[in-house]
């Protein structure tokens, strides 16, 4: 893997200090609306550098245009000490900046092979495209960046999240590049060593990494300086030892920002079941039992695979159960589809919300209302004062700003989408909540107003299921955690028992069942 990793300088750069980045007064808008002003940092040689910022602070843009995606209308740019203005992605590749975005440029109707040897596939002898060697390649590819167990003829649309998570990274990391731009690669992977391994060895090299991340743990972990952004401004890079979190977060909203988790109360006993399932199998899903009380959050930990995604998709429809039953106000129900869910009264939020919460083309509002267009028409017509009111209730529920509901989502953050979503499953009337990764990508600020509706509804008579990557999120937000181990529960903690060691003792499949 180290010789796969391994790279040398650029020629000519031998025992040259300069910079692999330096970025001057970037700014860019989309019309009158500003996406980033006045944005300046440099990223050294072999250095990890972080960029911090609330979602809608303009991280995203300086991504697009490092990646060639869109050019700034001011400011300059230079990569080893010469300028750089990439006409397209294809040119940011060429000079040696390579991206892995958080929202994947996977094309998933492709195979995982044809997606690696884009934009060339390998050709045969006659000049043919050869799938033959497409696969071989790839599965070289994948073998010396220890994912050899992913096979490179599968569609990429059949991987998990965390696998294609996987896939983008080696993908950008593969082209060897003296850049690397990588926007919160750890979302979706509960194990991020395989990602910081491959950057010891990277940065060793000699390549520069601008690194966006949420998790600040991770970022103290790795990075030595960061960059933080508000309103589309850089307010100042800072030595991350020197600065405690609640700093960096007043710097990221420019006040004294909210804690990041609501207070944990002792554990509820004795609650009437809102809902619950008993001996389910199916997918990866072996033999699981579980039940959430009414006025309860019951959070939901496991390794990688281990069968949370597939427990989480047939309580939302979208998975077929084998064997086992689910239980929703004390009666069996049959989720056969997301439809059926939602008609006994769960409500979900999916992993991946760009390809299955929303619907980028449509606007906010329209979004966000979709679940109840029938009650909001009269005589087949939508009623628009009905619509705007209802809207706005939710908006304001989960801190959503009125000016985003008339914009097209996919213009949005990533964090004003999630809000959004959830106002949207708020909207439909849900009574209990299955939550896969709700915070997933998203900023302090966002977690927080996440974290209190959740608290809220629950407060209200609803009940919640919460699957979560970071195990502190859960420790702080749920009641009780239940963890699942080769498709069964590996076991409970709540109160005195309910910690990291804990949990991931549980995960990794040793420990007794005790609560």
């Amino acid at each position: 893997m180290a010789d796969a990793l391994a790279q040398p300088m650029p020629a000519g750069s031998a025992g040259r200090a300069e910079k692999i980045l330096e970025i001057r007064g970037i700014a860019k808008s989309y019309g009158a609306t500003v996406a980033v002003r006045r944005v300046s940092f440099d990223i050294d040689p072999g250095e990890i550098h972080a960029l911090l910022g609330e979602n809608g602070a303009g991280k995203s843009t300086i991504v697009k245009v490092l990646s060639g995606i869109v050019a700034p209308d001011t400011g300059s740019l230079t990569l080893d000490g010469r300028a750089y203005a990439p006409a397209d992605p294809m040119a940011a590749r060429a000079a040696g900046v390579s991206t892995a975005f958080q929202e994947l440029s996977l094309l998933p109707n492709l195979s995982v092979a044809e997606n690696l040897m884009l934009p060339r596939q390998a050709k045969g002898v006659a000049g043919l495209v050869s799938v033959a060697q497409s696969r071989e390649r790839a599965a070289a590819m994948l073998a010396a960046y220890g994912l050899s167990h992913i096979h490179p003829g599968v569609p990429v649309q059949s991987l998990s999240l965390a696998e294609k998570q996987r896939v983008e990274i080696m993908r950008a990391v593969a082209r060897k590049p003296r850049l690397l731009v990588l926007d919160e690669p750890t979302a979706a992977l509960a194990d991020p060593q395989w990602l910081f391994d491959i950057l010891e060895r990277l940065t060793a090299a000699g390549t520069g990494v601008l690194y966006i991340s949420h998790r600040l743990s991770e970022v103290r972990r790795l990075c030595r300086r960061g960059t933080v952004l508000r309103n589309g401004e850089s307010i100042e890079t800072v030595s991350l030892a020197g600065i405690a979190d609640a700093g960096i977060f007043e710097m990221m909203v420019g006040a004294t920002a909210r804690g990041t988790h609501a207070a944990r109360s002792t554990p509820k006993t004795s609650l009437p079941e809102a809902f619950g399932v008993r001996h389910l199998a199916g997918g990866t899903v072996e033999d699981i039992t579980l039940s959430v009380g009414k006025g309860e959050i019951v959070g939901v930990a496991g390794l990688e695979g281990q069968g949370q995604r597939d427990l989480f998709r047939m309580l939302a429809g979208l998975t077929p159960a084998r064997s086992g039953e689910i239980r929703v106000d004390g009666k069996r129900v049959r989720l056969s589809s997301p439809a059926a869910a939602a008609q006994a009264g769960i409500g979900f939020v999916p992993e991946e919300r760009k390809t299955e919460g929303v619907f980028l083309g449509l606007r906010t509002d329209t979004n966000m209302t979709l679940p109840v267009l029938g009650r909001l028409a009269r005589f087949g017509v939508i009623d628009r004062a009905r619509e705007k009111t209802a809207v706005d209730s939710e908006a304001g529920r989960v801190d959503l700003a009125s000016r985003y509901l008339k914009l097209r989502i996919g213009a949005l953050s990533g964090g004003n989408q999630q809000k959004a979503l959830i106002g949207r499953v708020l909207m439909s009337g849900a009574r209990y909540l299955v939550l896969f990764d709700p915070t997933r990508g998203v900023d302090v600020g966002t977690k927080a107003v996440i974290y209190d509706v959740i608290r809220q509804f629950v407060a209200q008579g609803g009940a919640a299921l919460v699957y979560s990557t970071e195990l502190a999120e859960l420790i702080h937000l749920v009641d009780r955690c239940v963890v699942v181990y080769g498709g069964r529960v590996a076991g409970e903690a709540a109160g005195q028992h309910l910690s990291e060691a804990r949990l991931v003792a549980l995960a990794a499949g040793h420990g007794a069942n005790t609560r």
